[in-house]
């Protein structure tokens, strides 16, 4: 059999990674809902809050999100993704049917479902190449979350800028992308993305981390690309073309590491090979350096417990089943500050259309890639082994907060910081969270586990975009002759911004609560990580 096709050979099992990088960067449509607001308010004749509560429905997706993630546990990565795939092709080919005029619009009731399912079609996507991806490389969770979770941060990028360089940002051409490009990516990886063995010896690991460092360098040099389309202004038709021909192959590059896998990879010495051969102890008290010492008591307890009948309860770091998560204090504390940064997050992405006109910006658009892209730069940096992660979270609030008093202040480039500020914590949350609930809660049931952790969108949506935001946009705002209304001017959202600067610093107090807590988890990891390193070298 061809290596490439191989999921248990080194290059199948690359190049599955590559195919899930795809797939995260087009699993971003979920947040691109202020490219088209404005013209499903205008079509429908919504008000702000009737308007916000689309955005929500969108959201709700995410929590039918626990079904993928019992699937996860049963059913094959490729049906997983078949289901996405479809999914999206129908929730985001009616809602382009609408805006192109093609037919009518729908009732209001409708609209919500099949925004839902659009939304819904991310948590296939997104389960799909998280746990696989994770059983694959467990000892790099880090490095996998932050890349493929940085793809995802990219990808409203990809899709605003495409858009805007194919059909001057029409919202029409920019639905029918979302509805049809994210299904042929998910049908093509369905044919290379499937579980593998993970990495059997520290030379394996070694190669890995080797690997990942190249997917990150190009991850970022996408970034940079994209960046710079942004802040270089309007673009003639032809270098529009050349950029996105451009953007096609910079997100072919990463085929380069499965191709290595199969056409450079020197052949092993038997030096190697031997070492290969050799176990991976994962923790210090495996190694034969630690063989002799006494375990007896431990086994002495263990014996009493199972002879008495009681199952012991998981440690924090070891497999917990859902109901054991959630009667842990540590799960709700990681629960509840995950809201307060991806909520408040959530409702500067669904309402940046309208916060862009209310500050005299008839383009959003750059908002929305400036907030995809600085997402991108906090996923990937936040991405690194043995940091203690809590912190990472901790230091976002902050950031956040400092960005909505920005928003708040509505001087002159606010929005620009702002959009920046918040995409890079946004991102940082979205990325820190996965690999945090799989150390923390491990990976056996990961993928329900991951799920019921990402209820914190369509929670988040509905809290602070659905009742926040649009209630006080609503109480400032002026009625159209259509029927919908418009605010104009910094006081549209001042209150709003100062809200989730507070929840903010909330969260941030959780964050540093979960750190002192989980200190000890994060300083066995980095020791085991050391004298992993140490075999190697």
């Amino acid at each position: 059999m061809c290596p490439l096709l191989s999921a248990t050979s080194s290059a199948g099992k690359w190049l599955g990674f590559v195919t899930a990088i795809w797939v995260q960067a087009i699993c971003g449509n979920n947040y691109t809902f202020a490219n088209y607001s404005d013209s499903l308010k205008s079509l429908m004749a919504l008000t702000q809050l009737e308007l916000n509560n689309l955005s929500v429905a969108k959201d709700v997706g995410k929590a039918f999100g626990l079904l993928s993630g019992l699937a996860s546990d049963r059913w094959p990565t490729s049906v997983i993704l078949i289901i996405g795939a479809l999914e999206g092709l129908v929730g985001y080919g009616v809602q382009w049917l609408v805006v192109s005029q093609r037919i009518s619009p729908l009732p209001y009731w409708q609209m919500c479902i099949f925004l839902c399912m659009g939304g819904n079609s991310t948590t296939w996507m997104n389960t799909a190449v998280l746990v696989t991806c994770m059983r694959n490389f467990p000892k790099n969770r880090g490095p996998v979350s932050g890349i493929l979770k940085g793809y995802v941060g990219l990808s409203t990028a990809i899709f605003t800028d495409i858009c805007a360089a194919l059909f001057s940002s029409d919202p029409s051409a920019f639905l029918l992308i979302l509805a049809i490009v994210p299904a042929i990516v998910c049908l093509a990886a369905v044919l290379f993305l499937r579980e593998a063995p993970p990495a059997s010896s520290p030379i394996e690991e070694k190669e890995e981390s080797s690997f990942f460092n190249i997917f990150n360098v190009i991850a970022v040099v996408v970034a940079v690309y994209l960046l710079a389309f942004d802040i270089t202004g309007n673009h003639g038709r032809f270098l529009s073309l050349v950029f996105a021909v451009g953007l096609v192959f910079l997100l072919t590059t990463p085929l380069v590491v499965p191709l290595y896998s199969v056409l450079f990879k020197l052949k092993s010495n038997p030096d190697v090979e031997q070492q290969i051969k050799e176990p991976l102890f994962v923790n210090q008290k495996d190694s034969p350096a630690n063989e002799q010492k006494p375990e007896n008591a431990t086994r002495d307890v263990e014996v009493e417990v199972n002879n008495a009948g009681i199952k012991p309860r998981p440690l924090i770091g070891e497999d917990h089943t859902v109901l054991e998560m959630m009667q842990t204090f540590d799960f709700w504390v990681l629960f509840l500050s995950f809201l307060c940064g991806v909520g408040t997050g959530m409702c500067v992405m669904n309402n940046m259309g309208q916060m862009g006109l209310a500050l005299g910006y008839a383009d959003v658009s750059i908002f929305v890639s400036l907030t995809s892209i600085w997402g991108f730069f906090g996923r990937i940096v936040s991405g690194k082994y043995g940091t203690p992660r809590p912190l990472w979270n901790a230091a976002s609030q902050i950031l956040m907060t400092i960005g909505y008093i920005v928003m708040a202040l509505a001087l002159p480039g606010s929005l620009y910081v702002g959009s920046i500020l918040v995409g890079i914590c946004y991102g940082v949350r979205l990325t820190i969270t996965v690999p945090v609930a799989s150390e923390l809660f491990g990976l056996k049931y990961y993928g329900l586990l991951y799920n019921i952790l990402i209820l914190n969108l369509p929670l988040g949506s509905f809290l602070f975009s659905g009742l926040l935001a649009g209630y006080l946009y609503d109480a400032q705002a002026t009625g159209t002759a259509g029927g919908g209304n418009i605010c104009v001017g910094p006081h549209c959202y001042f209150l709003v911004f100062l809200i989730m600067a507070f929840a903010c610093v909330i969260g941030f107090g959780l964050d540093v609560l979960l750190t002192i807590r989980t200190k000890n988890v994060y300083s066995k990891m980095c020791t085991d990580k050391k004298f992993s390193t140490s075999i190697v070298s």
